[in-house]
């Protein structure tokens, strides 16, 4: 089967690739705004250099739309960047897929809720987002990217399925990310203090990417036509609480330091993945502590 992942050399395609290379023959297309070239050296895949903002025609079966910059760290300073990924960037995907009659694995995000005022979020929750804020580059970009891929379904029969990623971490991540576990495990690596913002109260629940990667692979050859799903795990704690797993795991006594809430951060995030749980029989395997500890001696080798 021909597979084409958009965004192939960033944090989840290159796992992806990773994963689908030795059973299937992929194309890797990235742009490398963001992703890295060296994530998919030596794998068996086609690297195609390409933004999905021009409009390109591969024949393939299944493409996995992972492009688009998805770091905060990201979003003030190439703004324009991403919300034309995620409108002419998403239109030129689902032009080939129509043209080729290929299947559409979406990566939209959990911030299409925003910051929410449902806990945990079902895929029914409308969202609360605000369309004026720093982050509203990339949550609305995501809103609407699922709203053309929803009417190209209902115009064309394009099959399409939009998972709505949470937290999601692992090998291959950029250090200078600007998400929590990559900032952290950086400070920590480097002995400088970990920042957090307000108390560290905030919530968030952490996927390793693994099992991201195994959801991805069970939606995309499902027999769904189009859907959304919630990927991610469950598994809530605080900011605080993670910061100081980091600390353990690392064995340092590191101190914490506050700076400023941003503004329009979610307070809160918990997916409710009993959908996916359901129709599909996945769950995330890997334990936080597990996960972390991958992780960690990645960015070691990554940091040195």
């Amino acid at each position: 089967m021909k597979i084409l992942i958009t965004g192939g050399a960033g944090f989840i395609g290159s796992n992806l690739c990773r994963s689908l290379c030795d059973q299937h023959d992929v194309i890797c297309m990235d742009n490398l705004i963001t992703g890295k070239k060296s994530n998919v050296d030596g794998l068996n895949v086609q690297f195609l250099k390409q933004d999905i903002r021009t409009p390109f025609d591969i024949k393939c079966d299944i493409i996995f739309n992972m492009a688009s910059p998805a770091s905060p760290a990201d979003f003030p300073k190439i703004p324009l960047d991403i919300l034309e990924t995620n409108s002419f960037g998403v239109k030129n995907v689902l032009e080939n897929a129509k043209k080729h009659n290929a299947r559409v694995i979406h990566a939209s995000t959990s911030e299409t809720y925003g910051d929410p005022l449902e806990h945990p979020q079902k895929e029914s929750y409308f969202g609360n987002v605000n369309t004026l804020g720093p982050r509203a580059c990339y949550d609305e970009s995501k809103r609407f990217a699922e709203t053309i891929c929803y009417n190209y379904h209902h115009k064309f029969g394009t099959e399409i399925i939009l998972a709505r990623i949470f937290n999601t971490y692992g090998e291959r991540m950029r250090k200078n990310d600007g998400r929590v576990i990559p900032n952290f495990i950086t400070q920590v690596l480097k002995n400088q203090d970990i920042t957090i913002h307000g108390d560290g109260s905030q919530t968030r629940s952490f996927c390793y990417v693994s099992d991201m990667v195994d959801a991805f692979t069970k939606l995309a050859f499902s027999d769904i036509k189009f859907d959304v799903f919630n990927v991610g795990n469950p598994e809530e704690l605080t900011v605080k609480k993670l910061a100081t797993i980091i600390s353990t795991i690392c064995k340092t006594d590191t101190k914490l330091v506050s700076k400023p809430f941003p503004q329009d951060d979610p307070k809160k995030r918990k997916p409710d993945i009993s959908k996916i749980k359901k129709i599909l029989d996945w769950e995330p395997k890997i334990k936080l502590n597990d996960g972390l500890k991958k992780t960690i001696e990645w960015f070691k080798s990554d940091l040195a």
